[in-house]
């Protein structure tokens, strides 16, 4: 009878954690830091991008010294700055948030100083440069949305109940996404 009775209890606790919801917050922890992955890399093909921009504006333009030492140091800063997929908590996201923005902000800065230029502008290298970093920057924000909606899912799995049972016991917590920068609400000043 002893026996029987550990024999059920065996089998209805490996049940129970077959249905405790344990494989799907693995799985969905993967998917988040796969999705992580996707967002460092179009960061990092951003950062690849930028000496290139650099020396074709510097060869043009040689007195924009500080507006090019401005994107090389902050483009420094930002690839400097690491998250570690199992730590995306939401400050380890706004700080990597931070270092990209102050990048983007010098890239913009160095863009509008081109402006004075013509003869950069009509160069074939930097509008292709241009392009190319037009185009990173859509795929950064498409791998942010994507990011966000797969921890968007995996925070709703951990947080519900009974999976928020299994998850603190596991060690699952909720993870960081990205937000909006400040600012970001309002359009920007066009004037001709």
């Amino acid at each position: 009878m002893k026996r029987l009775l550990v024999v059920l209890a065996g089998l209805f606790t490996a049940l129970s954690f077959s249905s405790c919801g344990y494989n799907t917050m693995v799985s969905k922890d993967e998917n988040v830091k796969g999705k992580w992955a996707q967002v460092e890399n179009a960061y990092q093909r951003r950062a690849d991008l930028i000496p290139n921009l650099v020396s074709t504006v510097k060869g043009a333009a040689q007195h924009e010294e500080n507006t090019l030492t401005a994107v090389v140091e902050a483009r420094a800063k930002a690839t400097s700055v690491t998250v570690d997929p199992s730590n995306l908590s939401e400050e380890a996201i706004a700080n990597y948030q931070q270092t990209q923005d102050a990048l983007s902000q010098s890239i913009g800065r160095l863009l509008v100083s081109v402006e004075a230029y013509p003869d950069l502008k009509a160069n074939s290298n930097f509008q292709e440069l241009q392009a190319q970093l037009e185009g990173t920057e859509n795929r950064i924000s498409v791998e942010r949305r994507a990011y966000n909606e797969a921890v968007q899912d995996y925070n709703t799995t951990v947080r519900s109940f009974p999976n928020n049972i299994m998850a603190g016991v596991f060690g699952f917590k909720a993870k960081g996404t990205f937000a909006a920068t400040e600012g970001a609400d309002k359009a920007p000043t066009v004037s001709f």
